[in-house]
């Protein structure tokens, strides 16, 4: 994984993400501290990122970039809600990232084919190769 600042960066977005409907709900949080405690950063640091956003990073390579869209699916999906400004949110921060739009759009549509709208991260790396070839 990237550096320290790059960490704080992915976790500022997702805590950002999550707050996209005005709350972080238990659930939230816990995933949240779960993927810092798997990026090494402590949950002092954590905590800290929910008062001040750290500055955005932008992730180097591809891989890291389809790494954190699938985290931030999973985030959404972690309440086992999903509303459209959620949804909508995701698909442009995708787009930021620099993803294919018609691939982001895919995922979407099929993340509702799988338990609790996971999808299998085979499923989502075959989608993205398919839309680079």
């Amino acid at each position: 994984m990237g550096s320290h600042e790059e960490k704080l960066s992915i976790l500022s977005e997702m805590i950002a993400f999550a707050r996209v409907d005005h709350s972080l709900k238990q659930s939230e949080y816990d995933f949240l501290l779960k993927v810092a405690d798997s990026l090494g950063v402590s949950k002092a640091i954590f905590n800290g990122l929910l008062k001040q956003k750290s500055p955005k990073v932008r992730l180097k390579t591809q891989a890291e970039r389809i790494v954190q869209f699938h985290r931030l699916i999973l985030l959404m999906n972690i309440d086992r809600e999903q509303h459209k400004k959620e949804i909508h949110t995701l698909y442009n921060i995708g787009l930021k990232m620099g993803l294919p739009p018609s691939a982001i759009s895919q995922v979407l549509q099929v993340m509702h084919r799988y338990p609790n709208n996971i999808v299998p991260p085979d499923v989502l790396i075959n989608i993205f190769k398919a839309h680079y070839n």
